[in-house]
């Protein structure tokens, strides 16, 4: 596990992160079970990685409270700082690139035609220009499976294998952090500071407040199905829209 090396965030490259506890524009609970996290700021991160040909240089890790990866302040030549996601292997002192002449080598982002097949990256772009959009997570990385006619057939981390355009920027490397999954919350006022409220079971609760309360002593959900809150169907109940979503793109679909 590497040690990070910067307590501070860099002040230039933050926000204030404005919390809701689960409240809309109104003031009414949206969301349940949010609330009372510790205060913290919002670290800007560059996922488009659109610094073309201008190399920088990796000068601290930090912490970042708002995801489970690992961030590297990069400081470029031409004096401007970022924050980019952290993967295994980097080091600090190191030079990266962004750009269609950068090696594939960890830490630098480039098209997926210039990448090699089989090689580990994250941080992908679904569209050419937007910024990466998948495999961002702690310790994850995808792989190309193949190269044709313009598109690269990518291989998630769920195991889906799916073509995307092969214009499209990804950075090399597997994420960093990979055993945050491993490690215990440990109690109960750590989850609080995350901002999760207690989580009470609608059968321990009365009956005004839930479908599942009431009864005389431990008593289960009952004949009927299961519900919701506020009545409607738990399990089994189809709640998507029919949309024109498209699944041309898709190879393979995800593990079962």
């Amino acid at each position: 596990m590497r040690s990070l090396t910067s307590k501070r965030p860099e002040k230039s490259l933050t926000n204030l992160l404005k919390k809701n506890s689960g409240r809309n524009s109104t003031g009414k609970i949206t969301v349940r079970h949010q609330g009372g996290r510790q205060k913290r700021f919002y670290r800007l991160i560059d996922f488009r990685r659109d610094k073309f040909e201008v190399p920088g240089k990796i000068v601290a890790f930090e912490y970042d409270p708002n995801r489970n990866v690992d961030l590297a302040l990069v400081y470029y030549t031409d004096g401007e700082k970022r924050y980019i996601l952290s993967p295994q292997g980097l080091t600090l002192g190191e030079k990266i690139l962004s750009g269609k002449s950068a090696e594939p080598k960890t830490g630098n982002a480039l098209p997926m035609s210039n990448i090699p097949i089989g090689l580990p990256i994250h941080n992908v772009e679904l569209h050419p220009g937007r910024g990466g959009q998948i495999v961002r997570s702690a310790g994850t990385v995808a792989q190309i499976l193949a190269k044709e006619h313009g598109v690269v057939h990518l291989k998630l981390p769920s195991g889906e294998v799916r073509k995307i355009k092969d214009n499209c920027l990804a950075t090399v490397g597997q994420l960093g952090n990979a055993e945050w999954k491993d490690t215990p919350i440990g109690k109960a006022g750590r989850s609080r500071l995350m901002g999760r409220r207690p989580e009470v079971r609608g059968t321990a609760m009365h009956p005004a407040s839930h479908p599942h309360g009431g009864g005389e002593g431990r008593s289960g959900v009952g004949l009927k199905s299961s519900k919701t809150p506020w009545g409607k169907v738990a399990r089994g109940l189809r709640t998507r829209k029919k949309r024109k979503y498209s699944d041309k793109y898709i190879i393979t679909r995800r593990k079962k």
